[in-house]
């Protein structure tokens, strides 16, 4: 488990070093996110072992249960949320995670301010785009975003840099392209884009961050779903 888990993470790792030739990029520029949502502790600890230590989890509860332990356990992990986050739980992410993925709305605005004033501590935060304009999809529409990052700002919440999912089973590049530019048109250097079927196409196209898991933990089982 631990051999396989090591060859997958060079796999990726030399993928992404591959992807970054074309535009002159250095792989190091590229932070590669493990996403270890719904895998346990056991399937986690291989890639520790192999010297991986930036994660992504989708769920503040889930996150609570597994990583107090991995983290004592391996120092110098850095812990990102990359789900949706509900507004009664900013406390928690606060708390728990380095950064946030999903900021996409002026109630988690309000609240993730609230919470980082009251634990003296601010967390790096991506505002999620909702680039494909899809309902069903978490995300700021394309014209509210000037006006959230505004009220972000003011709240005195660092912010990273754009976030986004495209649509399923659409050519990503045009999207990843179109939230290249939102970042430069707004200021912003980092783009949390790409996951494990796209994700060299997403440093191809100026991703910093990518959120890799199927590719890194293999298919996870239905109960694991």
């Amino acid at each position: 488990m631990a051999n396989e888990a090591a060859t997958r993470l060079e796999d990726v790792r030399a993928n992404i070093e591959k992807a970054c030739k074309p535009s002159r990029r250095e792989p190091d520029d590229v932070t590669l996110i493990a996403v270890s949502k719904t895998h346990p502790a056991e399937k986690i600890s291989p890639l520790l072992e192999a010297g991986h230590r930036v994660f992504g989890e989708n769920r503040v509860q889930e996150a609570q249960q597994k990583w107090p332990a991995l983290r004592e356990a391996y120092p110098g992990v850095e812990l990102h949320l990359i789900g949706q986050l509900q507004s009664n739980k900013a406390e928690d992410a606060v708390a728990l995670f380095d950064c946030i993925h999903a900021l996409d709305r002026v109630s988690l605005v309000k609240a993730l301010g609230k919470a980082m004033d009251k634990a003296g501590k601010r967390v790096p935060c991506f505002i999620q785009v909702n680039i494909g304009q899809e309902e069903q999809k978490g995300g700021c529409a394309v014209s509210d975003l000037p006006s959230l990052i505004e009220l972000a700002r003011s709240a005195d919440i660092p912010i990273a840099g754009l976030m986004c999912i495209p649509p399923f089973d659409i050519e990503p590049a045009p999207f990843f392209a179109y939230l290249a530019k939102l970042a430069s048109d707004n200021g912003l250097e980092q783009l949390s884009m790409g996951m494990s079927g796209d994700y060299e196409t997403a440093v191809m196209l100026g991703s910093t961050h990518v959120r890799v898991g199927t590719a890194l933990f293999g298919e996870r089982r239905k109960q694991e779903q």
